[in-house]
C-alpha cells in the first residue's frame, strides 16, 4: 500500500514568506548567540537553543515568532505560551527557486552570526509531487542545476545542513513519477549531492521516505543511483507523523543496506503518530489531533541516528485539506493544537 508522504510545501505557495525571511535576513536580522534576544525579532524574545544539544539555528523572524508576538499583544498569554513551543525551536528553511543564492546566503549568514548551523531544504526538482498539492519544481534539467549551484554559491564556506528533495527517490520507486524522468532525476541527485558535498562545511542527507510507505528493500538501490554514497546521511519521516520509534527501526533496516550510513529523522509532528480515521488517501494532510515530536537534538537514542530536526515547520499547511489554506501557508489554529497537544 501506497501513501502519499507528503505535507508537502509548494514553492508557489511559500514564496512570499521565504522571500521576506531571506530579506530580513539579508538585512542583518538574526540572533547573536546564545541567551540573547535576537536583533530581528525582539519582542519575541527568540534565542538559541543550546549549540552541545542543539547547533541549528532558530530563525528569530519565523511565522511562529511573529504568531508569538501577535498573540502577546492580543493579552493571548496562554496562545503565546503554547506557541513559543514552536517558535523557539530551529526548523527547516525551504529554498525557493525565485532568488536561491540570497536566500541561501542570508540564512546561512545569520547562522554563522549566531554561531549555529543552517538547516536548508531543497526541493525543487522537476515533476516534483506528481503534480500534486505541491506540483511543480524546475522547469528542465538545465534550470534544476542552475538552482543548485545558486545555492552552494549561497552557502559557500559557511556551515550548512541541506536535506535534498523530499519524495524525489521514493516517488520513482512508488511509479508516482512517470518512468521517462526518472534517468534524468538520477542525474541530477546525484550532480545535487556532489555540488554540495564539494563545499567545505556542508551536509547532505538524501531523502529516503519514511516508515509507512513500503519496505527499505524497495529502495536501496535507488538510492545508491541518486548518490547516497557521496551523501552524509539520509532523512526519513519528512513532513510526515510515524513515531521517532518506527523512524528509528526504518532507518537503521536502510542504513544496512546502504553502507551504514546514518540518518536525521524529522520529529517535527510526529508526536502522537499518525493519523489513522477518515479516508485513507488524505491521512497525510492536516491530520486533527497531532502534536509536536522530540525537540530538535544531535543527542539521539541510537548512534546511526545524527539528529532530530523538524524539517516541515510546524503550523504551515499540508494544503488545502480539512479546512487548510493551500501548502506552505502558516495556519495559526493548525500550529497552536500542535502545541497545545504536546507534551
Amino acid at each position: 500500500m501506497y501513501l502519499k508522504r507528503g505535507a508537502w510545501r509548494g514553492a508557489r505557495a511559500r514564496t512570499s514568506a521565504m522571500m521576506l525571511g531571506a530579506a530580513l535576513l539579508i538585512a542583518g536580522c538574526s540572533s547573536s548567540g546564545d541567551g540573547e534576544e535576537p536583533e530581528g525579532n525582539a519582542d519575541a524574545g527568540i534565542s538559541q537553543q543550546p549549540k552541545d544539544t542543539d547547533p541549528f539555528w532558530v530563525n528569530p523572524d519565523g511565522n511562529a515568532a511573529q504568531q508569538l508576538v501577535d498573540y502577546e499583544k492580543a493579552g493571548k498569554k496562554k496562545d503565546a505560551e503554547a506557541i513559543r513551543r514552536i517558535a523557539e525551536q530551529p526548523t527547516g528553511e525551504w529554498i525557493s527557486p525565485e532568488s536561491p543564492e540570497q536566500q541561501a546566503r542570508g540564512f546561512t549568514e545569520a547562522a554563522d552570526k549566531a554561531d549555529r548551523t543552517a538547516l536548508l531544504v531543497l526541493y525543487n526538482i522537476p515533476h516534483r509531487d506528481c503534480g500534486q498539492f505541491s506540483g511543480g519544481g524546475a522547469a528542465d534539467g538545465n534550470a534544476y542545476r542552475a538552482f543548485v549551484d545558486s545555492v552552494a554559491k549561497g552557502i559557500g564556506d559557511r556551515p550548512a545542513t541541506v536535506i535534498l528533495e523530499p519524495d524525489a527517490v521514493l516517488h520513482m520507486v512508488d511509479g508516482c513519477t512517470p518512468g521517462e524522468f526518472h534517468e534524468e532525476r538520477y542525474d541530477l541527485l546525484k550532480g545535487a549531492v556532489t555540488k554540495l558535498k564539494s563545499l567545505k562545511n556542508t551536509k547532505v542527507y538524501l531523502d529516503a521516505g519514511n516508515a509507512g510507505w513500503g519496505h527499505p528493500d524497495q529502495i536501496f538501490e535507488p538510492l545508491k543511483r541518486a548518490g547516497i554514497d557521496q551523501a552524509d546521511g539520509f532523512s526519513v519521516n519528512v513532513s510526515n507523523f510515524y513515531t521517532t520509534k518506527d523512524s528509528i527501526a526504518y532507518g537503521k533496516e536502510l542504513s544496512a543496506k546502504v553502507g551504514n550510513k546514518p540518518f536525521v529523522i524529522d520529529t517535527s509532528r510526529n508526536g502522537n503518530g499518525p493519523y489513522t480515521e477518515g479516508d485513507p488517501n488524505e491521512r497525510w494532510c492536516n491530520p486533527p489531533g497531532r502534536a509536536l515530536g522530540e525537540r530538535p537534538t544531535t543527542k539521539t537514542a541510537d548512534p546511526l541516528v545524527d539528529a532530530y530536526v523538524w524539517v516541515k515547520r510546524p503550523g504551515e499547511s499540508d494544503g488545502e485539506c480539512k479546512g487548510g489554506p493551500k501548502a506552505g501557508e502558516w495556519w495559526a489554529q493548525y500550529a497552536l493544537n500542535l502545541a497545545k497537544a504536546s507534551k
